[in-house]
């Protein structure tokens, strides 16, 4: 039963059909994901009572997606890099350009075109290299950890100490990552073109948007399920020693 004091966060681990309602009212499910329902909606100035209408409506239609709440840590990262990290490398090279071209033509009479290339320089330096870490460093880790719980592999090396430290790290790259997309959103009027718009504002905006769900369902596979299942594994062989 979804009510105005469940989680964002809760309400899209048990329901993966909400997402997409989530998604088309801008209410972030993965890094702000702890906050009540009636919260999120008054900062949205949504109406909490037509929200809970929708997401009931949602929860009861067949899921969109498979439920990765029951795939292991291995299945969770294999779709996380060739899904949403490959996303990110063949968005980014795309949208670039087209910043650069609305700010180079329209800056002058839309400022908020040069901050938008700033921040979209800025996420996409700290995203790149947030993928490497994640792919080159915690995901093996977190693979060997799963190997050594079915006796597949002895006990992985860190450079880190506990599984936690490069997570809580991860975590908060996620949450800044968020608010750049959060500031080109609010600068921008909601991503929205103005009359008449060239179509590279236009593809810009909608790219932009596109950028931001994806971004949302690869943190909620993350921060929601990938992580805490890799500090389950790490306690339970901890105290198997």
């Amino acid at each position: 039963m979804i009510t105005e004091q469940t989680t964002l966060r809760s309400i899209a681990l048990e329901q993966p059909s909400t997402i997409r309602i989530f998604e088309n009212l801008h209410l972030d499910y993965c890094c702000g994901g702890n906050r009540p329902l009636a919260a999120a909606c008054a900062e949205k100035g949504l109406d909490v009572n037509t929200v809970v209408a929708s997401l009931q409506d949602a929860a009861e239609v067949k899921h969109f997606d498979r439920d990765w709440s029951k795939a292991s840590a291995a299945e969770l990262i294999d779709h996380i890099v060739v899904t949403h990290h490959a996303f990110v490398r063949a968005e980014l090279p795309r949208l670039l350009p087209m910043a650069e071209k609305a700010a180079r033509k329209h800056g002058p009479s839309h400022p908020e075109l040069t901050q938008v290339l700033r921040q979209l320089e800025l996420l996409g330096d700290d995203l790149l290299m947030h993928l490497y870490k994640e792919e080159r460093i915690l995901f093996p880790y977190i693979q060997s950890m799963e190997r050594q719980q079915t006796g597949a592999s002895a006990a992985p090396e860190s450079c880190f100490g506990s599984v936690q430290s490069p997570i809580r790290m991860m975590i908060h790259e996620h949450e800044s990552a968020g608010s750049l997309l959060d500031e080109m959103r609010a600068a921008t009027g909601g991503l929205t073109p103005w009359e008449g718009a060239c179509p590279t504002l236009t593809g810009l905006y909608y790219g932009l948007d596109m950028f931001e769900k994806d971004l949302h369902r690869h943190v909620h596979l993350e921060n929601n399920l990938l992580f805490p299942k890799a500090i389950a594994m790490e306690q339970e062989l901890v105290a198997a020693q």
